[in-house]
């Protein structure tokens, strides 16, 4: 897909070069941030791509100590954690959750001292309860990364996302942008919302009724059960995964229904603006949520979007631990 270069309006806050002081602790959710700060990230993470491309490793970092914790598997998600300190020239130790004391029946708040202990500069934390990351934070003296939590919010997805589709439409404002499949359970699409809300642009939810949470109309500019109309127009479309446990029968019939109804195939996406984005957080379920045709296709950003993870958190990372370099 073609790039635009972002417009003035989206890029003051770090077009001189310069990017903003960081006046939060943690990053805990897009919530905490409002538009200006989510444009300096962007545009940080943006300074961060060649960097990345060129596997330097900055100095920026060098050391300080980023404990990466995922009480939940994430290859994807950690190893972009684990990439972007190592390039900025951290510390980086993964904790093998399966294997520690965790394991054995501590709790998140005996965790937390033990890992405060140790003096880290910075822990990344995923965790399969919504709140639990802003419990350990209140719990340590160093940094907290959000990695993901329940249902609340990933807010680095967010933000490699907006980068995404900022780098292809060079803004975000005035876009439509359809989010589509498990809302109600996504964590992805709660900050997506946020984030593509507070910058302007138009959202869209699209799901079956058993997978959208109660009070969606707040979240979302329109909503939809029907993904033909939903997709009508569309400047983004955004799937989402859909976990084991949903497909067992109690919130969709079956796989191959949800699929027929609800799957991205070449018929839906035509419904979309012909230079339309197609998206997928990942890991994909091909032939559930997403035709192979067209993950693979050139309308496709997926593969991009696990190479921004990495510049977006090299981002956030400068951010939160270099704040005296800022001021």
């Amino acid at each position: 897909m073609a790039r635009r270069q972002p417009e003035s309006s989206d890029t003051q806050p770090g077009a001189s070069g310069s990017f903003l002081p960081f006046r939060h602790r943690h990053l805990l959710g897009i919530a905490q941030l409002n538009p200006v700060e989510i444009i300096d990230l962007l545009d940080r993470a943006e300074a961060m791509i060649p960097i990345s491309r060129q596997r330097k490793t900055l100095p920026s970092l060098a050391g300080k100590t980023q404990i990466n914790l995922f009480f939940e598997n994430s290859t994807r998600t950690q190893a972009s954690f684990e990439i972007a300190g190592k390039r900025l020239g951290a510390t980086v130790m993964n904790m093998a959750v399966r294997t520690s004391s965790v394991a054995k029946g501590e709790t998140l708040i005996d965790t937390a001292a033990t890992l405060n202990a140790m003096q880290p500069d910075a822990i990344v934390v995923r965790h399969g309860s919504s709140g639990a990351v802003e419990l350990l934070s209140q719990k340590v003296e160093c940094a907290v990364l959000n990695a993901g939590d329940g249902a609340h919010e990933h807010p680095t997805q967010a933000l490699l996302d907006a980068l995404t589709i900022r780098r292809h439409k060079g803004r975000l404002n005035g876009l439509t942008v359809a989010i589509c499949g498990d809302i109600a359970n996504s964590r992805v699409a709660r900050s997506n919302l946020i984030l593509l809300g507070a910058m302007q642009a138009r959202t869209r939810v699209i799901a079956p009724k058993s997978l959208l949470p109660r009070g969606v109309e707040q979240m979302a500019s329109e909503v939809f059960t029907d993904m033909e109309k939903g997709l009508e127009g569309a400047d983004v479309v955004m799937m989402l995964r859909l976990q084991n446990e949903r497909a067992s029968g109690k919130l969709i019939p079956s796989v191959r229904e949800y699929y027929r109804f609800y799957g991205l195939d070449a018929d839906k996406l035509a419904r979309a603006n012909a230079d339309a984005l197609v998206m997928h957080p990942g890991p994909m379920n091909r032939g559930v949520e997403i035709d192979p045709a067209i993950a693979d296709g050139p309308q496709s950003v997926i593969t991009e979007q696990v190479e921004m993870g990495v510049a977006v958190r090299m981002a956030v990372l400068d951010a939160l631990l270099n704040k005296e370099e800022d001021k």
